[in-house]
């Protein structure tokens, strides 16, 4: 993918850069050679970004031009915003309250350059506004109030407002931005597309692990896309993507859905897409969707204070009650008597006004049929923890033990379950999804649509080795491809 530099004259940006080339805005927006070029990388360095100024239409025709420009619009637009400020002065507050407790006076400047200042003790403080309002250059006005500091006003700057001295510091982290993690720009044959892969290299329930996660690389590389493991701290590079791949625990309140609402914002290929999560990870929502849908499903109830007397009855003991955004076994419950279900009730009504109860099948195990794009991937038989009534069991500290994983070909899985599957996860969209099915006395039943489903190298992938995170990889691309074609 083409890097380009755009600046209101040759002279703003001297320091050449491999693989990065130097534009003069009109040549950018004149000459055919730029308009005809598809999907290049533009950073918008001009010297003004007023509405209908030189800086404004670069950001705004590279938009057009299906280019993928920083800042964009939308961007140029939430710096004027004000309300928009506000919000972002609410979301950094204690890391505002941490970064400058030692300044003395009652105001504060921070340049940033690329995310980054000069001082790495501010260092925090400008990714994390990089990352609400991505563009090159920024600089952030504070001021100091009634015993607290305040964002007062952001801005994007241009080359024209970098003081002679910060140039070094400039060049060189433009640079590393540049050249990401994995030195794309270094490379002689650039690809055709880039996919971002957002993960959490320090959690414990990453749901691929890291011999997975360079798989889907090599997969990537194969189909001539450049693949790049991001973190949250790179959310204001999502711009620079054609895709992003959520290999990361999804929740609706926390920056895995924010990723992705913004890269479908930005007009990327997305798996987990923000819909997709949103269903995938509320329980009350998937309980009332496969009711509606008629898909088979243990006994459940919504259950409310107002209602919660009847479960019992309903469903017998021991039943199965479930905090709506449970995840990885936790907030999940088994109860045995009506003082263990009260109890119960009580603690998780207190986070929620709604609960799922559902009635309690043992099984020895559980189907997980994985499904991308509306076919079946893989088949799993996820055996419950020796002794306990789930895959996953924990001890009082917090340790975890595993049953046994059989995969096996999706063409050998029941038929049933791999229906009822597809039934369940086409009801939620076309991503990535691994459906529970429990099999009982010859019936199967939908336990749950998970959007976000464990791909562990030696696990799932045992029957398809690489080709399971080719046929992945094989999305994005036709899905990247297909988006393109209708920008042109």
């Amino acid at each position: 993918m083409p890097i380009l530099i755009v600046t209101n004259s040759p002279e703003d940006w001297t320091t050449p850069i491999e693989g990065v080339q130097i534009v003069d805005a009109r040549s950018y927006l004149t000459s055919p050679e730029f308009s005809d070029m598809r999907g290049a990388k533009v950073f918008n360095l001009c010297r003004s970004y007023k509405y209908q100024s030189i800086g404004y239409y670069v950001s705004l025709l590279a938009e057009a031009r299906g280019h993928r420009p920083m800042p964009n619009v939308n961007t140029l637009q939430d710096l004027k915003t004000r309300a928009v400020v506000r919000l972002a002065t609410e979301e950094l507050d204690n890391l505002l309250q941490k970064s400058l407790h030692s300044i003395h006076g009652d105001k504060f400047v921070l340049s940033i350059y690329f995310g980054r200042n000069l001082a790495r003790k501010y260092d925090r403080l400008a990714l994390h506004l990089f990352n609400q309002f991505p563009a090159p250059f920024l600089r952030a006005h504070f001021a100091h109030t009634d015993g607290r500091w305040e964002l007062r006003k952001v801005a994007a700057i241009g080359t024209n407002e970098v003081p002679d001295s910060h140039w070094p510091f400039v060049v060189e982290t433009a640079r590393e931005h540049f050249a990401g993690k994995r030195g794309s720009v270094k490379r002689k044959q650039p690809s055709r597309f880039d996919l971002a892969i957002l993960h959490q290299p320090e959690a414990k329930d990453s749901p691929s692990n890291e011999k997975a996660l360079q798989k889907f690389i090599k997969a990537a590389a194969a189909l001539d896309i450049a693949a790049e493991l991001i973190t949250r701290d790179d959310y204001g590079r999502l711009a620079e993507f054609d895709a992003l791949f959520i290999r990361d625990t999804t929740f609706v309140n926390q920056y895995t859905y924010r990723f992705s609402r913004r890269a479908a914002g930005e007009g990327l290929v997305v798996i987990d897409d923000p819909l997709s999560i949103a269903r995938c990870t509320n329980k009350v929502y998937l309980a009332e969707l496969l009711s509606r849908h008629k898909v088979a499903t243990p006994r459940t109830i919504v259950a409310h204070k107002d209602n919660a007397s009847t479960i019992a009855a309903e469903l017998g003991l021991p039943c199965v009650l479930k905090v709506p955004d449970s995840a990885f076994s936790l907030g999940v419950v088994k109860v045995h008597t009506e003082e263990q279900l009260a109890q119960k009730l009580n603690e998780f009504f207190e986070d929620s006004d709604l609960v799922v109860a559902q009635e309690f099948l043992p099984t020895d195990f559980d189907w997980r049929i994985g499904i991308i794009d509306r076919q079946p991937l893989y088949a799993c038989k996820y055996y419950m923890a020796q002794g306990h009534w789930q895959i996953v069991q924990r001890d009082d500290s917090g340790e975890k033990s595993y049953g046994k994983l059989e995969t096996m070909p999706i063409e050998v899985a029941p038929r049933k379950a791999v229906q009822i599957a597809l039934k369940a996860a086409n009801l939620i969209g076309d991503g990535l999804y691994g459906v529970d099915v429990k099999e009982s006395n010859g019936n199967f039943y939908v336990i749950e649509v998970n959007d976000n489903p464990n791909i562990d190298a030696g696990f799932e992938d045992a029957v398809l080795k690489d080709d399971l995170y080719r046929r992945i990889m094989q999305v994005f691309l036709t899905r990247i491809e297909q988006k393109k074609a209708r920008s042109y």
